[in-house]
């Protein structure tokens, strides 16, 4: 815990002191922003920098989220180990995506910060590198400080997710405003998407719940035992009706 202070700390410390910077090259690409969109190559740089962090924020992130959420029923084998291996790997992916997307918009965009997705943006820089961070010092499972460092790293992977999510929406709609395009398919897609993997992320608390009520109604069910009789009970029993 107390490396993870120390991180967020340097975190802090780092954007304070790149801020002058940020503004510095504000005024050197004032005139990028008006010009971007009739620019051939900038309009094609603001689309990769938007699949850069929509395949990170809006892909990778979650699905490492369902891999990992999948893993808690597992105790111990080979499937734990191919679902932590899985989710190490969406989240380094979704990190270096990000770091791409993130020198693609401060090398060729501008940086005024005069709207929600820039400041957003600013903001899920920083926390996707603290979450990274807090991965690298993972304790082990009988560790003394587990449970607050699963807390922790549960807390910014959710809000990371989460604010990713509302950043790819502030994105498109940044886009269209500057572009008057329509964005109509790309955010049905997107929703679309969202919500699919949110109805995987409740079923997945259900979904032991469900085998549980199968197994249950199934037991529930009556049982008819029939037991052998002797031939010879029967027909003295009815032998002695009939006198």
């Amino acid at each position: 815990m107390e490396y993870l202070i120390k991180a967020t700390n340097f975190i802090i410390i780092l954007l304070v002191l790149l801020l002058p910077c940020v503004v510095t090259s504000s005024q050197e690409h004032k005139e990028k922003d008006s010009k971007m969109l009739n620019d051939h190559r900038l309009s094609s740089q603001i689309i990769i920098h938007a699949c850069l962090l929509w395949a990170s924020m809006g892909f990778l992130i979650p699905i490492g989220i369902l891999t990992i959420r999948l893993s808690n029923r597992e105790v111990q084998g080979r499937r734990l180990r191919i679902m932590f291996f899985i989710h190490v790997v969406t989240q380094i992916l979704s990190v270096i995506l990000v770091a791409a997307g993130a020198v693609l918009s401060v090398k060729n965009f501008s940086n005024t910060f005069n709207n929600m997705h820039r400041r957003l943006g600013v903001v899920l820089y920083g926390l996707v590198l603290l979450q990274a961070i807090s991965g690298l010092l993972r304790p082990s499972r009988d560790g003394k400080n587990r449970s607050t460092w699963f807390f922790t790293h549960w807390m910014l992977g959710t809000t990371v997710s989460l604010l990713g999510i509302i950043n790819v929406y502030t994105g498109l709609h940044a886009y269209q405003k500057r572009s008057s395009r329509s964005i109509t398919p790309w955010v049905i897609f997107f929703t679309a998407e969202i919500v699919c993997i949110g109805l995987l992320y409740l079923f997945q608390d259900k979904w032991e719940y469900i085998q549980k009520q199968g197994m249950i109604r199934g037991s529930d069910q009556p049982t008819i035992t029939i037991q052998p009789t002797d031939n010879r009970e029967v027909l003295a029993k009815q032998n002695k009706d009939s006198c």
